[in-house]
């Protein structure tokens, strides 16, 4: 039998972002597939791309596109740049097709570390385990996520989804 425990991000210091909860307003859509973006700090972009693209994002408010079928990662509002996942230095897990799909920015954690835990044990303490590093202080989402946001809802989607392919 599988067990699953899903961690909500409440009072976690990282998680400055959650669409569900914010009254921040959502980006606008994306401009390649007209999807909702959610807004990210230019802080974030720049983390993320390569370095001979940095100069193109050094003005402008940019959104995020986790569309799993979309090219674009981040979109200019307002304007008319966006950038590829080629165009970054890291995999974007949202979007991602091909192993090995990030989950967790901060700690490392993917889904084949998610799934073996599962297949071997009957249920998985990764949850718990990014829980506890963010409570501690030690997460950097907004540093190494592309998205700009806290990892741990995509952690739990992805546990929520292997969970039911188990099955």
């Amino acid at each position: 039998m599988i067990e699953v425990s899903i961690i909500k991000n409440s009072n976690m210091n990282c998680c400055a972002f959650d669409a569900e909860q914010s009254s921040e307003p959502m980006a606008e859509c994306c401009g390649t597939c007209e999807g909702q973006g959610r807004p990210v700090s230019r802080k974030t972009v720049l983390l993320m791309l390569k370095p001979h693209l940095l100069e193109q994002a050094l003005t402008g408010t940019f959104g995020f596109c986790a569309a799993r079928e979309c090219p674009t990662v981040y979109f200019e509002e307002h304007g008319s740049r966006t950038f590829a996942e080629s165009d970054l230095r890291v995999s974007v897990g949202v979007q991602a097709n091909t192993a090995p799909i990030p989950l967790c920015y901060c700690f490392g954690f993917d889904e084949s570390l998610v799934r073996d835990e599962i297949s071997q044990t009957g249920s998985t303490t990764i949850p718990a385990r990014v829980s506890r590093l963010i409570r501690e202080g030690l997460c950097a989402c907004e540093a190494r996520n592309p998205s700009g946001a806290c990892c741990l809802g995509e952690v739990n989607k992805a546990v929520k989804r292997i969970v039911r392919r188990l099955k």
